[in-house]
């Protein structure tokens, strides 16, 4: 169930609770308010809930940490209160509690420890029979705190003020002595850790020296980084010394293509709102500046948006840093950080921005209007990029579908040259929000019939939002009318052009390409023609 960034009001109805098959519940970005209702807990195929971004209230329901296939929980930016409950703990970084000032635990990073004054940490046992509050206990001491009565009417005695005392103070001592221990703890694992990588590492300039390691295999340019089922995608440095212990999987990363969170920072001024370049719901871009002076785009995803599985998150990020073309926008590396629970991918940054902010232009903005050798030009190397995704290129051996391809995904540089960007990115997304990323897709005609029925991308999704994408480049507009799809099909110029263009462009290429269009966007896939095709159609022609 998606119901995110849609402006929803009133409280979630603990009725939800019946949707057994439910699986994910994403609620984020609306104005919801009211508890977290303790039914979800009966949800048991449940794997993702996201409320974050609401304005919920109370505490969390002790009946989330039972859920057996929770994976990910993001409750950032309410105002709840009280006492999480332990089991949650499980769910590592994949639980997200920002901005809840009133949340207090044991044993969760970055969340401070309850007191004595905190709300709900100290529990009444309920006589039998009542149901259940939700209301969260620091510790179960209900059998000293709930006293069953043992006299009669009339020799009852008023109940003793210290026993509240005494309750209060057993609890300050177990929170104090859990404290401890697991400082205790966590100071030996970092002893014994950091003694198991001194041995197998040495670290040189902040980089992986790898000229004494045996365990790593020398691919020249990349190094092999090893990871355990213990691995966390989530470290804060370049050298990836947190890689190093006993092999689990290999993947093959560049050294110099992770980067740390000090550099990510000082590349955008600690992420300011002054560089900030777009956001929605799971991901903000930053414009940034290296210490090399090289500008950059910065996206950054928050870890709940990502793939659960590392090896899934590897493999995404591999396909990611394998690829290479000239019209595709450029990855230089990654973060991830641990402590802000997010992760960052850096790109080449494009100068002229999006394709789609030289479409729809106003009397006074003719001075944006594309040439005619320049729309031909970017709508070549935009199909030359599709023809490397899909697998033309005899050294690429894999087909990437990109899904989700629109002048929106369409960077162009200072020459005009037209960068395909977010490829592969759904390699890396949790699955419900790629699916919530094709809801624009689908309202500005992207997204070809028969995903409606098939619920799958082939080469000839990609070839359907070409088409579309060359019909929009032709007629200078995002909105395409049935009147100007007619005029394409009849060849009719003068209905489908771009009126700013005047005369400026040739008739009988601005013919050939619309019914290219037209080809691309046939409602039967097997009626479309391949990239390959479409490429040499357009290599012919001159006006580039």
């Amino acid at each position: 169930m998606d119901l995110c960034c849609n402006s929803l009001t009133g409280k979630i109805p603990k009725s939800i609770g019946s949707l057994k098959k439910l699986s994910v519940l994403s609620l984020q970005h609306n104005k919801l308010t009211g508890e977290v209702p303790w039914s979800l807990g009966n949800l048991s195929m449940l794997s993702r809930i996201d409320l974050s971004f609401n304005d919920l209230s109370g505490t969390i329901p002790k009946t989330l940490a039972n859920i057996p296939q929770l994976e990910t929980l993001d409750l950032r930016n309410n105002t709840l209160s009280g006492f999480v409950p332990p089991g949650l703990k499980k769910l590592n970084e994949r639980f997200q509690f920002e901005n809840n000032t009133g949340l207090c635990g044991i044993d969760i990073p970055s969340l401070r420890a309850c007191s004595a004054f905190d709300d709900s940490t100290i529990e009444v046992k309920q006589p039998q029979g009542e149901k259940d509050t939700d209301k969260s206990t620091l510790h179960d001491i209900s059998d000293s705190v709930y006293l069953k009565s043992h006299c009669n009417q009339t020799h009852c005695h008023k109940p003793s003020s210290k026993l509240p005392q005494v309750a209060l103070i057993s609890s300050v001592i177990t929170v104090t002595i859990t404290l401890f221990g697991a400082g205790l703890l966590t100071f030996l694992r970092y002893r014994r850790r950091k003694q198991k990588i001194s041995n197998t590492a040495e670290l040189s300039e902040g980089r992986l020296s790898t000229d004494q390691q045996k365990d790593f295999r020398a691919s020249s340019p990349l190094v092999s980084l090893a990871y355990t089922k213990e691995w966390d995608p989530l470290g804060d440095s370049r050298n990836g010394a947190e890689f190093l212990q006993e092999p689990h999987h290999l993947f093959v990363v560049n050294s110099s293509f992770r980067f740390n969170l000090e550099e990510v920072e000082s590349a955008t001024q600690c992420f300011s709102e002054a560089n900030l370049l777009s956001r929605n719901s799971f991901t903000s871009v930053f414009k940034g500046v290296l210490r090399d002076g090289s500008l950059v785009a910065i996206r950054s995803i928050n870890i709940s948006s990502c793939k659960n599985e590392e090896v899934e998150f590897m493999n995404g990020l591999k396909l990611l840093s394998s690829m290479s073309h000239e019209n595709l926008v450029k990855l230089r590396g990654f973060c991830c950080s641990r402590g802000r629970g997010e992760c960052f991918l850096i790109y080449d940054f494009a100068s002229k921005g999006k394709l789609s902010s030289f479409l729809d232009l106003q009397e006074s903005e003719t001075g944006r209007v594309l040439a005619w050798p320049a729309r031909v030009s970017i709508i070549k190397g935009i199909a030359k990029g599709i023809a490397y995704l899909h697998g033309s290129n005899q050294e690429k051996k894999h087909t990437i579908v990109h899904r989700n391809i629109s002048v929106e995904k369409i960077l162009l540089d200072e020459q005009f040259n037209p960068l395909i960007a977010d490829s592969g990115l759904h390699n890396l997304l949790a699955d419900d929000l790629v699916f919530s990323a094709l809801k624009t897709s689908a309202a500005m005609g992207y997204l070809a019939p028969e995903y409606v029925t098939t619920g799958r991308f082939t080469e000839k999704t990609d070839v359907f939002a070409f088409g579309v994408i060359i019909l929009q480049i032709l007629a200078g507009k995002l909105m395409l009318t049935s009147s100007l799809r007619i005029a394409a099909e009849n060849g009719e110029h003068f209905g489908f052009m771009d009126e700013y263009l005047g005369e400026g462009f040739d008739k009988t290429e601005a013919v050939a390409m619309a019914r290219m269009g037209i080809s691309c966007t046939q409602e039967i896939p097997n009626n479309r023609p391949n990239i390959e095709t479409l490429l040499l159609e357009i290599n012919c022609m001159k006006s580039e």
